[in-house]
């Protein structure tokens, strides 16, 4: 009689002709990797490569592989709609930025052309004055003719701002004074909440 067991089983099917195992090898109940052995034979065998047996499993058809359902795949439409909405919301925003930081250029009509000419009594009543000027190699910050340190600036034109309600700075400096020192003088006046600065021509005369 023959033996039956799945591949590596400690347990077996016996008392079973060779047709039965033919005929459960093709109905699916045996698979050829599983072990046979014969009435005459002294250890367990393949059965696909069992001599009587090999013959049928080459002819068997393997099984179709089972198809299971992909539930990773996502649905890409939405998240494409979604993301071109962001873009079309961030480029919007970002030129409606754009244009709140640009600055109305001046109206330019005929007899008008040239700096504005400010006098000295509307110094006096609205602008605060300060001058920057070289002196042995260094810039030398003045506000309404009083030396100030740079690092110091920013609190004296506030000090300034407070006392004379003043809003507007008349900024004047040498031609040889380093751009830095320009910028020192902007961002101060920035920082102590002058609302508008005017530039007078710088002097070349030294």
């Amino acid at each position: 009689m023959w033996k039956v067991r799945h591949q590596g089983s400690p347990t077996a099917r016996s008392d079973l002709s060779l047709a039965q195992v033919a005929e459960g090898l093709a109905d699916g109940r045996w698979e050829p990797t599983d072990e046979v052995m014969g009435p005459n034979d002294s250890t367990w065998v393949p059965i696909e490569s069992h001599p009587q047996l090999e013959e049928i499993a080459a002819d068997l058809e393997p099984p179709p592989p089972h198809h299971y359902d992909d539930e990773t795949r996502l649905d890409m439409t939405a998240l494409i709609d979604v993301c071109l909405v962001l873009l079309i919301f961030f480029i919007l925003t970002t030129s409606y930025a754009v244009l709140q930081k640009r600055l109305e250029a001046p109206g330019v009509s005929a007899g008008k052309v040239g700096p504005a000419v400010v006098t000295t009594e509307k110094v006096k009543q609205q602008m605060i004055w300060v001058k920057v000027y070289m002196e042995n190699g260094s810039p030398v910050f003045k506000v309404e003719d009083q030396v100030v340190a740079a690092d110091e600036l920013e609190s004296k034109l506030r000090s300034f701002v407070k006392s004379t309600s003043k809003t507007q700075l008349l900024f004047e400096h040498d031609y040889d004074v380093p751009q830095s020192a320009v910028v020192t003088v902007l961002d101060a006046a920035k920082g102590a909440g002058m609302e508008k600065i005017s530039l007078a021509l710088p002097d070349k005369g030294k």
